[in-house]
């Protein structure tokens, strides 16, 4: 299966590990994909994946190259017999083990299922958590606190700022317009520089927050950084304050102060690692539909002086 997305060869045995997800995804993969470049040093890690990641995963170190993959209705675009190692990283369902079984690698990491070898996919652990724990379970040692980033070589447009990332990729993680408005402006009196950030299509939503908070359109990053940029920005930040998103796990990576207003997924599940990072909900309201157009109750009954208290807590102003 050879097209324009198949990397030549160039001497080394070759490991796949197949994560076609997003930013955050990838994140709380980092402690497993460090365990496996410990393991396999002389192998060439190719991570299957949406290309847009490309900027970060670059700055994992642990991976040689991102294998362009959209989504899994497509094949993985190398011959089978090609790879030496296949890891499922995706998940454990029917179609990423069937898309890497086509592959025919000499050795398949994966949980246990027909035809795997592995361990049991455990409910409610930690992904940075249940990710090193399979790759340890086939003997590579992982730790699931490995989770850091290099950091951009890029500079940070505004560096100490206020980073509001006011999107999120469904709205069940949508926090209020008003209300991420009412903690940019009272971080901006407090004499912090604000930045909005989101991708294109969230750029009306970051320009609705600034007009609501009386701030300036040059706050406005969102729909105008790349990936790259947007890691500089995070990782030189005073604080950052979103939903359940990239760029939440981009301050955990960057051991910046956080705030994450979490909705339909489980702190337990997806909450930041120990440092400054303060995860808020109520997990007593709960739906946990991801899919959903709408707020997550969880994610409404967090309010702007929940918010606010959170960064006084961490020293930020």
């Amino acid at each position: 299966m050879k097209n324009e997305d198949t990397p030549a060869r160039d001497g080394r045995p070759e490991l796949l590990a197949l994560r076609a997800l997003k930013l955050g995804d990838l994140l709380v993969a980092v402690p497993a994909l460090r365990g496996l470049r410990r393991a396999f040093p002389e192998h060439r890690i190719f991570y299957a994946a949406q290309p847009w990641l490309r900027p970060i995963v670059e700055l994992v170190g642990s991976v040689d190259e991102l294998l362009p993959m959209h989504g899994l209705d497509v094949p993985v675009p190398l011959e089978p017999g090609r790879v030496d190692i296949a890891v499922n990283l995706h998940g454990n369902g029917a179609e990423s083990r069937q898309r890497l079984e086509a592959l025919q690698a000499a050795r398949a990491i994966g949980h246990q299922s027909p035809g795997w070898d592995g361990p049991e996919w455990e409910h409610g652990i930690h992904e940075r958590e249940r990710w090193a724990r399979l790759v340890s379970w086939h003997g590579i040692e992982a730790d699931p606190l490995d989770y850091k980033l290099n950091r951009p070589a890029v500079p940070a447009p505004v560096p100490g700022a206020a980073v509001i990332h006011v999107g999120a990729a469904y709205g069940s993680r949508l926090w209020p317009v008003e209300r991420f408005a009412a903690v940019a402006r009272q971080l901006a009196d407090a004499g912090l520089p604000v930045v909005f950030t989101g991708s294109q299509g969230e750029r009306a939503r970051a320009l609705a927050v600034a007009d609501r908070a009386g701030l300036p359109l040059e706050t406005v990053a969102a729909g105008e950084l790349g990936l790259d940029r947007f890691a500089a920005v995070i990782a030189e930040a005073a604080v950052v304050v979103s939903a359940d998103t990239g760029a939440a796990h981009l301050a955990s990576a960057y051991e910046r102060p956080s705030v994450v207003i979490f909705g339909p997924a489980p702190v337990s599940e997806w909450g930041p690692p120990p440092g400054p990072h303060i995860a808020l909900t109520d997990e007593s309201l709960r739906r946990g539909e991801t899919f959903s157009p709408d707020p997550d109750p969880a994610l409404l009954a967090v309010t702007v002086e929940d918010v606010l208290a959170a960064v006084g807590k961490l020293d930020v102003i």
